[in-house]
């Protein structure tokens, strides 16, 4: 079942919701920006449960629930960051101040395995796309969109402003607890390494 929504507020409200029910014929969940997408075993009666909840969730705030909490080292040496910086009308130091003392929460994953779309980003470093994106962008680089920011678990094309890098490794076929190491609802911070 393929949920369609107004905002990603709403769709981090249905998600939580879902995720606290007592659904044990949902195999996956898959948040999106304005979808949830909802897969249940066949035959069960998971899709009449889910359907339930999706009628039942208030839409206006996700449920109390406790998020995992991740800290992912960067390194502010990103190409664009001096870009970043004199378009916010900010120093460098105080993209890093603002980009570093923000909490996230990831709000979905996609683009590419092992990458969320990480929300809470402060108002000042919310900036555009680039015009022209790069060809390639190194695994590990930290960006920003729009009101999102997310750092690249392999090279690939993008067009993010790239403010820094991380060491964290942000998809893993073989780690035992899952191969992503983010999940939507986790917060998020970025600490500066040393």
């Amino acid at each position: 079942m393929l949920v369609e929504l107004a905002s990603l507020a709403e769709v981090e409200a249905l998600h939580g919701a879902l995720l606290v029910a007592d659904l044990p014929d949902v195999v996956e969940l898959v948040p999106a920006a304005t979808t949830v997408l909802i897969a249940v075993r066949p035959g069960s009666d998971g899709l009449a449960r889910a359907q339930a909840v999706v009628e039942a969730a208030d839409l206006s705030r996700p449920p109390d629930r406790t998020p995992r909490q991740v800290r992912l080292p960067i390194v502010y040496d990103g190409p664009d960051l001096e870009l970043v910086a004199s378009t916010a009308g900010l120093s460098v130091d105080e993209v890093i101040a603002l980009h570093s003392g923000a909490e996230y929460t990831v709000a979905f994953c996609g683009f590419a395995p092992g990458f969320g779309y990480l929300v809470g980003l402060p108002e000042p470093l919310r900036q555009a796309r680039l015009e022209n994106p790069r060809t390639k962008v190194p695994a590990g680089s930290v960006g920003i969109a729009g009101e999102f920011t997310g750092a690249y678990p392999r090279s690939s094309p993008g067009g993010w402003r790239l403010i820094g890098s991380t060491t964290a490794i942000l998809f893993d076929a073989k780690r035992s607890s899952g191969p992503a190491l983010l999940a939507p609802g986790d917060h998020v911070r970025f600490e500066v390494a040393e």
